[in-house]
């Protein structure tokens, strides 16, 4: 059974950084895309950040050049490196693994789940 989990969010000021994990069970996070989708209350869940799995990253406008998606084929785990961060950043970011090798912004391309970790940002 795969199993995704999150861990690393927190509260923090603007401007300051948090580094997000995802760890996984029964799964190879190299052999399809990786993403993190973030959901803020009141808004749909949206893709912030991606990485193929032959390793070309992509990410939302609202947060290239802040934040940094990566992965680590030993320990099997995917990172969110987030700095300068912003209230309006506050969500539930989610760990999601993708059908295909190639990353789609759509929610229905990734069958797996963490059960999310909340980033709170104050102003």
């Amino acid at each position: 059974q795969v199993q995704l989990v999150e861990s690393g969010g927190g509260s923090v000021q603007a401007g300051g950084s948090l580094r997000l994990s995802c760890a996984a069970s029964a799964y190879t996070l190299s052999s399809n895309c990786m993403a993190w989708f973030r959901q803020a209350p009141g808004k749909e869940r949206e893709g912030v950040a991606f990485i193929a799995n032959y390793g070309l990253t992509s990410y939302a406008d609202s947060v290239r050049g802040r934040f940094t998606i990566s992965r680590d084929n030993a320990k099997n785990a995917l990172y969110l490196q987030m700095n300068s961060l912003k209230p309006e950043d506050t969500a539930m970011y989610y760990c999601a693994a993708g059908r295909h090798g190639t990353c789609s912004r759509w929610r229905v391309d990734y069958p797996y789940w963490g059960q999310g970790t909340q980033v709170t940002v104050s102003s």
